[in-house]
């Protein structure tokens, strides 16, 4: 049995000593999850009380726990993470939120900053930022990968009024799949990765409603995202 499944089993979370940083792991491959722990532990002060493999069980994980932070991977069994941000902060007001990702998307990161993340790391960064990522979340301060901080500094800020609050890259992959283009084609023109793609199409299906390619064109054409 790993290491802390009885008090996550059990649902009732064991006292720490004040200043403790309370931590709950969710990401869906058990061994990352394994490797984190050993990083996150072998901190001072750093107690990982949870773990969770899909975004359904991080719901009742940080409920049950209150954790000061949530290490949070964006893609899930069960979706994306991201729509999940606004509910488990409301489920647990005093849990700031760290993203693990291994998309390096200024769009995503920007999506997850608004809905309520206080932290966007990638999974290929130095131990180092996680754990500092951590420790600025406890505090309610953001911590961003270098990289993505200064993209995200310069480029333009998605424009306002989308539908269904789609962010500017979401349009864009929005409108290759209504040309017809696959996954790999618009991670190919974007210059993105087709796992980041295979993100914001999911992201998009969640925000609009809409499953098929059929019905994405629809919506598209409805809303005027296919006009240049």
């Amino acid at each position: 049995m790993p290491h802390g499944s009885a008090t996550a089993a059990s649902g009732a979370p064991e006292p720490h000593p004040p200043g403790m940083i309370t931590i709950v792991l969710a990401d869906d491959h058990e061994i990352v999850r394994a490797g984190l722990r050993l990083v996150l532990e072998a901190e001072p002060g750093f107690a990982v009380v949870s773990e969770a493999g899909d975004v359904a069980l991080t719901e009742r994980r940080v409920a049950a726990h209150r954790p000061r932070v949530l290490v949070l991977d964006v893609n899930m069994p069960d979706g994306s993470s991201v729509p999940a941000i606004p509910r488990l902060r409301a489920a647990s007001p005093q849990t700031n939120i760290v993203m693990l990702t291994m998309h390096n998307d200024p769009e995503l990161a920007r999506e997850a900053l608004r809905a309520g993340a206080t932290g966007f790391v990638l999974k290929e960064s130095a131990k180092a930022e996680l754990i500092q990522a951590v420790r600025l979340a406890a505090d309610g301060r953001t911590y961003l990968t270098p990289e993505l901080g200064a993209r995200l500094a310069t480029e333009v800020p998605p424009p306002l009024g989308t539908p269904d609050d789609l962010s500017a890259r979401e349009v864009e992959v929005l409108r290759l799949i209504a040309a017809g283009h696959t996954n790999n084609e618009i991670a190919s023109q974007l210059f993105l990765s087709v796992r980041t793609v295979e993100s914001h199409r999911a992201h998009i299906q969640q925000k609009t409603q809409k499953s098929s390619r059929a019905e994405l064109v629809s919506y598209a054409r409805e809303n005027g995202l296919l006009e240049s």
